[in-house]
């Protein structure tokens, strides 16, 4: 199911309330991501930070748990008509925490002076394999080159948009 189709089934098929407002829809050729935000709890004017973070994550355990058995049966409508598996995300005021994701092997060849490097934060203890070390460094890079990300990613939104437009 294309991305805009999708967040528009989801306007029509997920209850009234579950969100503040419409959900995001992250994917790829594995898996969709639906993240909606949560309202935000009320809490007195002294609650301090931590009060507050508490909250937000309480919260959002609270929407994971009360609305499981009708996110499971949303997903697996998506999953039958779309092929992908489907993860739900939470938001509330900037806190965010993902179920259900897949973890999934990704293969690649590496020579010598790249597994020096996987080698080197195994070894530190920055992560406890090959494979950690490596999702470290994607997580790493996609957050100080996330504009650039962005920016490649909207390019390539054009073009399947200029595709999709084109000759048949």
């Amino acid at each position: 199911m294309e991305r805009h189709a999708l967040v528009g089934w989801l306007a029509g098929r997920l209850p009234d309330g579950w969100f503040v407002g419409p959900v995001e829809v992250q994917a790829d050729r594995d898996e969709i991501l639906i993240v909606g935000e949560v309202a935000g709890p009320e809490l007195p004017a002294e609650a301090d930070d931590t009060a507050r973070r508490a909250a937000r994550v309480a919260r959002i355990r609270r929407f994971r748990e009360e609305t499981r058995e009708l996110r499971m049966q949303i997903a697996a409508e998506i999953e039958t008509v779309d092929g992908r598996k489907v993860a739900w995300a939470a938001r509330c005021e900037g806190e965010e925490q993902s179920f259900t994701n897949l973890s999934l092997p990704v293969m690649t060849r590496l020579r010598l002076p790249e597994r020096l490097v996987l080698d080197t934060l195994v070894d530190a203890g920055v992560a406890r394999s090959r494979s950690e070390a490596l999702a470290w460094c994607v997580r790493l890079v996609g957050r100080h080159q996330a504009e650039w990300i962005s920016q490649l990613r909207e390019a390539m939104a054009h073009v399947e948009q200029v595709r999709a437009n084109g000759p048949r």
